[in-house]
């Protein structure tokens, strides 16, 4: 006689399947992974390409732009100077890493992934120094193919004419 309460099978490869795929950690895994992948591996092999393949011309000798930090910052490396922060004259975008309303972190990550296309793009580079500021960043003028990249930022729309002062909010 089969007995009707005993013990459950333990549960087959297409049980645990949808399980497996009705379990919302799974998603939220691969979110956070997509994540990961988009917002730093990605930028940092753009970046990557860019200082191997990209010298920049300066002052001082051939530069290379090792990371761009946001639209208009970059960390630069050149002999005489070292590695360092550099502020990119002439014009603003919005920030990244302090942003005030969410259109603002996707108005800047656009600006950061603008920026690394036109280094990209480039075939001459040039950093022209002219001092720090109060944040202890070199102020340089970068010229793409002999042409300001503060000019061809503020064309894509991504970017503001600035000279200092006070900015505008971006949210």
């Amino acid at each position: 006689m089969a007995r009707l309460f005993g013990p459950a099978r333990p549960p087959g490869l297409v049980t645990r399947l949808v399980r497996r795929l009705v379990d919302p950690r799974v998603y939220l895994k691969i979110v956070v992974l997509v994540g990961v992948i988009g917002l730093i591996l990605l930028p940092l092999a753009a970046d990557l390409v860019n200082a191997a393949l990209r010298p920049v011309a300066g002052d001082g000798g051939t530069c290379r732009i090792l990371r761009v930090i946001d639209g208009d910052t970059v960390t630069l490396m050149c002999p005489e100077e070292g590695m360092q922060s550099a502020r990119l004259l002439g014009f603003d975008t919005p920030e990244k890493y302090a942003p005030k309303c969410l259109a603002e972190l996707i108005a800047a990550e656009r600006a950061s992934w603008a920026l690394r296309t036109l280094i990209q793009k480039a075939e001459r580079l040039k950093v022209t120094f002219e001092g720090t500021d109060q944040y202890g960043r070199a102020l340089v003028r970068l010229e793409l193919d002999g042409q300001n990249v503060a000019s061809r930022m503020v064309r894509t729309g991504l970017a503001r004419t600035y000279g200092g002062g006070p900015r505008g909010s971006w949210c």
